[in-house]
């Protein structure tokens, strides 16, 4: 075979080590490259191209639904939408380059981030996303004033001991929605130094609106309110960046502050004011505060081990003043002046002793201490003194965690994992000042197997501590046999698996199980035991070329034990609950139709969740099932009409209905409460979407 001795030459300049030399003048030196035309091999796919690429595009589409429940899944809440979508990319030759993407913008799901900026140097980016959450748009009240902090009952509204002798009641009923909605902008810069350093700078505001549930009440009648949702958000993130060779540190720091543009709520009494009760009531909404946290975190890398560390400190602070309308007692204190110092560290080391072993190990230290001053409080049962004094309790909370580890290569495509986690919590002013949880684990995979890779873990862990102890501030008025779940002793045992098998090219199966047991053989009331097992399977079958078939399927089932006392003694009643979650799917997507310009698809799931629960005293009573179904089916065709222009339509279709025992009352279906009314929901819904995207 022959080679032109230009090309060998380049070959060699390429990777030996300049300077090398051999004997008879033949040193690469020496080689004569006169005549090599370098710049016909020069790479064309490593230049980056200049100018604008990127799709954009737009959609408008109608909305039929009798429940705006449904817009949790279209994104729209009212009958006409419209959309913009884009994915543009531009470089200029000079190296600045801008990307704009968007997905949904306009509806109640969009997102939009801009950025542009100098390669390597600097980048300015501008973001805009928008979130929804929509409960009901039928619930019912008898209040005037719904969306602002002053609700009010009819002129002509007739008290009464009990909501079903209110005359007034169901004339004065008008619907409202109950939703959130969020709104986030953020404006961001980044700023890379010539030599080894880098800051960055990220400002957010989200602000927050709507109605939710909330309740007022007076003794044992109680009503519920539309509480108004005026949030806003500031959040402030910079830092500093440094890097060498072979280490890496960093210094940020991380504000907040929340306002509120209401800070209480009033309302009017819808019963017979009795015991000396009020007329109206008002009640604190949530007060504005402040966090802020520095950290410093390092890396460094030593041959063949890794360390890195973190270091932070925070504070949060509260102080507005308390809500004192109608309230006829003496305050220790005008407002709350809450402060809360957060601290920690975190350290971790990675370690490769040889090809087949790694070890690591981990601490990380958390500790949360409540500076907010203890003061002497009247206490108050639903506007009636007990002649006991309380105070509010500076509960803080100190925890550690450590973790070590190490990873063993046994053979070609067998791997085991294994290790002990350890964790501490040092609490104040509760039942148990310390738990101690141990968790031993270990995980095998095997991945040896042609067309297969399969793995299983296991764990094991116990939880123990110090003894349970009464005082002021904790169970004075609690059964001295209750153990709350998360500070009782507990043993856990838990295992996981999951295979994954390619029989062929053109088929995938992936198949996982879980089971895990919490058994709280000590408790004697509350949380006995609880179980939480789960599987599914998912699969992918390439049919052809240009058919494409997936399903999955997923079942999560949590069952519940607990002990309970109705004479503040030994355990009389014993509930069972019973949490079951079913999701499948189904996939068809058929691409190239009609000279490859037409691709055709449909989606489809169906998820049911279903709960009960079970009390026995005695007799065994069933509170009823709770649940909720929804289908969803997307049908989808899209059509290429050129190079550049292509159309796609879209129908969604969701069929929901849910049965819950808590939200399908009347107004009046309790004596002593005034409800929102049934807000179940049963509907049918749709969505029709024409769309088209231009590739520029």
């Amino acid at each position: 075979m022959k080679f032109n001795l230009n090309l060998v030459t380049l070959a060699l300049t390429s990777v030996l080590v300049p300077g090398a030399a051999f004997a008879g003048g033949y040193g690469i030196q020496n080689a004569n490259t006169d005549k090599v035309k370098f710049d016909k091999w020069e790479c064309k796919n490593c230049k980056i191209e200049s100018g604008v690429s990127g799709t954009v595009g737009g959609g408008f589409g109608y909305n039929d639904s009798d429940d705006i429940h449904s817009a949790n899944a279209f994104g729209a809440e009212d009958s006409f939408a419209g959309k913009v979508d884009a994915d543009v990319n531009y470089i200029s030759e000079s190296g600045y380059r801008s990307t704009v993407e968007a997905h949904n913008l306009g509806m109640q799901d969009g997102r939009l981030e801009v950025n542009t900026g100098r390669i390597g140097q600097y980048k300015i980016g501008l973001n805009y996303r928008q979130i929804a959450t929509y409960t009901t748009d039928s619930a019912m009240s008898p209040y005037l004033g719904i969306g602002s902090d002053d609700l009010s009952l009819p002129s002509n509204w007739q008290t009464a001991g009990s909501s079903q002798d209110m005359l007034e009641l169901y004339n004065s009923l008008n619907p409202f929605e109950l939703s959130l909605k969020r709104k986030r902008a953020g404006l961001g810069f980044e700023y890379t130094g010539e030599s080894l350093w880098s800051t960055y700078v990220d400002y957010q505001r989200e602000e927050k609106t709507g109605l939710k549930t909330a309740s007022g009440s007076f003794f044992n009648q109680s009503m519920m309110l539309a509480e108004p949702v005026d949030y806003i958000t500031d959040t402030v993130e910079a830092g500093i960046k440094l890097r060498g060779d072979n280490w890496f540190t960093a210094l940020s720091y991380t504000g907040s502050s929340f306002k509120n543009e209401y800070s209480q709520l009033t309302f009017d009494n819808a019963f017979n004011p009795t015991f000396g009760a009020q007329t109206q009531g008002a009640m604190a909404l949530d007060p504005e505060n402040q966090a802020h946290t520095v950290s410093l975190l390092g890396q460094y890398t030593a041959g063949n081990t890794i360390m890195s560390g973190r270091v932070h400190y925070g504070q949060m602070t509260q102080d507005q003043a308390f809500v004192t309308s109608g309230y006829g007692y003496q305050l220790p204190t005008e407002s709350l002046d809450a402060k809360v110092d957060l601290s920690g560290a975190t350290l971790k080391v990675v370690s490769r002793l040889s090809r087949s072993v790694r070890v690591n190990a981990s601490y990380d230290y958390s500790d949360r201490e409540n500076n907010t001053n203890v003061e002497q409080w009247t206490q108050i049962s639903i506007n009636s003194t007990n002649g006991q004094v309380a105070y509010n309790n500076p509960y803080d909370i100190t925890t550690h965690r450590a973790k070590v580890g190490a990873d063993f290569s046994l053979t070609r495509g067998l791997k085991l994992e294994t290790g002990y986690d350890f964790r501490r919590d040092e609490r104040t002013n509760q039942d148990r000042e310390t738990t101690d949880e141990h968790t031993l684990w270990s995980k095998l995979r095997l991945s040896a197997l042609e067309n297969w890779d399969m793995w299983i873990k296991g764990s094991y862990g116990q939880r123990d501590g110090s003894e349970y102890e009464t005082s002021q501030w904790t169970t004075s008025q609690s059964n001295d046999l209750l153990r709350k779940y998360n500070l009782a002793d507990r043993n856990r045992t838990m295992v996981e698996a999951r295979i994954s098998h390619t029989p062929i090219d053109a088929l995938t199966v992936d198949f996982g199980a879980r089971y895990a047991l919490d058994d709280y053989s000590e408790t004697v009331i509350g949380l006995t035991e609880s179980t939480d097992m789960s599987y599914d399977a998912n699969v992918n079958y390439m049919l052809t070329d240009d058919i494409l078939v997936n399903a999955f399927y997923n079942r999560q089932t949590i069952d519940s034990e607990q002990a309970g006392s109705s004479n503040f003694g030994v355990a009389n009643w014993y509930g069972e609950i019973e949490d079951q979650v079913d999701v499948v799917g189904a996939g068809l997507s058929y691409n190239n139709l009609l000279e490859k310009k037409l691709r055709l698809g449909v989606d489809y799931t169906y998820s049911n969740s279903d709960s009960n629960t079970q009390v026995t005293q005695g007799i065994s009573g069933d509170y009823g099932d709770y649940t909720a179904k929804v289908h969803n089916v997307n049908v989808y065709g899209e059509y290429q009409v050129t190079e550049q222009l292509a159309v796609r339509l879209d129908y969604k279709m969701e069929k929901y209905t849910d049965n819950d025992q808590s939200s399908g009352l009347t107004v009046d279906s309790i004596p002593n409460v005034v409800s929102f009314g049934s807000i179940d929901h049963d509907y049918n819904a749709q969505l029709i979407m024409l769309s088209m995207s231009y590739k520029l």
